[in-house]
């Protein structure tokens, strides 16, 4: 998805007009109840703006500051290329989103852009009261932060947290924010889909909404019409950067689950299995003989994780995780993390014609930012020279031996296959992923020695072709459209 399309704001509101009903002129227990339906609105919303804050901080910058009342949102794109002072400054006091007031002791969540890069972040209530805050904690994978409030007030009104799981499609909600200091907004809507995904290397579950998003609110709070927090506002899809009727938010049962990480270590300590995965669609599902689509492909395995001690295997199924349907590899990975380190993941799976039960204890997901480009890549030894065997969609294969053990540094444990050495540049093999010294050992789940059996493995396949691989101590799967 292009990023042009996706523009992560805040969530700022068209604003409604909250006009005080009969029950909001009656005595102090009838102004505060909370009625389902269209009548109770105007008392969810006289409540929820007494716990949504601004959020303004001191944001670091090289660039020249610009003008212009919405250009700090940290991902909104509006009005064109801001107006430019001649001054240049080191740092400038902004505006930054919202934040949700969750406990009297002065916790208030919001997006992890929302403060990132700042100091000297305050709060604001409704009243104008303004208190200093420090960050608790902060998630950039689900984009979420705790912040505490420095000597919070005795009266402060935190919004209680809902069940998200509980949302319905079509269920109406309410988003709210206090965006640039201006004052509360609010619009109404319904959730239009559950389990939306922009980022598949991210730990995210929106809910999506119709509720009117603008500018000025990430890390406002979306209610169910009983006032009860289902969700934190943080995103928009749009073309101009503009609201366009489709908004996202965090799902407050993943909200839990992080705040809670953050507050016991300041970080979160997400579940690893130590696999890559897939999910398996109408091509896959064919290529791998399934009756059906629906599943996670485990597509490799690292070496000694605690996938492999479990005794899962690349080409395995995923159906089912602790007794709940595996619908896409987005919801499994969620899934996955949630449980955390030292869980146990029981997971019902297909392993070509039999199905099998599997109990796996979680590791700790390493910290992969840490990683470097290219780790562990395979490389020819200098001046080895392939001896090409075979071209087939842009493959060069050569078979197992002595020699191309030794200059491709293929394990032991690698008893038979073909290895790859050359792939060529735009080819169809290039576009799935094959590597040099890439070693073949199954095509459509039928193992291969020569370069006998991968012609005719590769001429009885479909328009799809499954190829299993050894790279880097791990095995994985490719998909080869011939």
């Amino acid at each position: 998805m292009s990023k042009k399309l996706i523009t992560a704001v805040t969530v700022c509101l068209v604003s409604l007009p909250l006009q005080a009903g009969p029950s909001a002129r009656g005595a102090s227990s009838q102004r505060h109840a909370v009625s389902p339906g269209l009548a109770g609105l105007p008392d969810v919303a006289e409540r929820a703006v007494l716990g949504v804050v601004n959020i303004s901080a001191r944001r670091r910058t090289r660039k020249q500051s610009q003008v212009g009342p919405f250009f700090n949102d940290p991902f909104f794109q509006f009005f064109g290329p801001p107006q430019q002072r001649p001054e240049d400054r080191a740092q400038r006091e902004q505006s930054l989103g919202s934040g949700v007031i969750v406990r009297r002791t002065g916790l208030v969540l919001t997006n992890f852009h929302v403060i990132k890069d700042t100091e000297g972040i305050q709060v604001t209530l409704k009243d104008g009261r303004s208190f200093d805050c420090k960050v608790v904690g902060s998630d950039p994978e689900s984009d979420l932060a705790v912040l505490r409030m420095h000597k919070p007030p005795k009266d402060l009104r935190p919004i209680p947290m809902g069940n998200s799981d509980s949302l319905r499609l079509g269920a109406p909600v309410l988003a709210v924010g206090n965006p640039f200091g201006l004052g509360h907004t609010v619009t109404m809507g319904i959730v239009s889909a559950k389990g939306r995904g922009l980022n598949p290397n991210q730990y995210e579950d929106f809910i999506q909404t119709d509720a009117a998003i603008n500018p000025g609110n990430s890390g406002g709070a979306l209610l169910d019409f009983q006032g009860r927090l289902v969700g934190i506002n943080t995103a928009i899809f749009s073309r101009t950067g503009g609201y366009q009727g489709i908004g996202f938010a965090i799902p407050v049962n993943m909200v839990k689950n992080v705040m809670s990480g953050l507050l016991k270590s300041g970080r979160v300590i997400r579940g690893y299995l130590g696999i890559r995965i897939d999910t398996v669609d109408n091509a896959l599902a064919k290529a791998l003989g399934l009756k059906r689509a629906g599943g996670v492909l485990i597509r490799s395995i690292e070496h000694r994780s605690p996938a492999e001690k479990g005794g899962l295997k690349a080409g395995d199924v995923v159906l089912e995780l602790a007794g709940k349907r595996m619908p896409n590899a987005r919801v499994f990975r969620n899934r996955i993390a949630a449980m955390g380190k030292g869980g146990v993941a029981r997971m019902l799976i297909q392993r070509g014609k039999r199905t099998l039960t599997r109990q796996v204890k979680l590791g700790e997901r390493p910290d992969l930012s840490k990683l470097r480009p290219g780790m562990g890549q395979p490389k020819a030894l200098p001046g080895a020279k392939a001896r090409p065997k075979g071209r087939l969609d842009g493959l060069v294969l050569e078979p197992l031996n002595k020699g191309s053990r030794q200059r491709y540094r293929v394990p032991a444990r690698i008893h038979h296959g073909l290895i790859v050495t050359g792939v060529g540049p735009g080819s169809a093999a290039a576009r799935a992923g094959f590597q040099e010294g890439d070693v073949i050992i199954e095509v459509n789940r039928k193992r291969v020695r020569t370069q006998k059996d991968f012609n005719s493995a590769y001429k009885a396949s479909s328009s799809q072709v499954l190829i299993l691989v050894q790279r880097d101590r791990r095995t994985r799967f490719l998909m080869l459209r011939k």
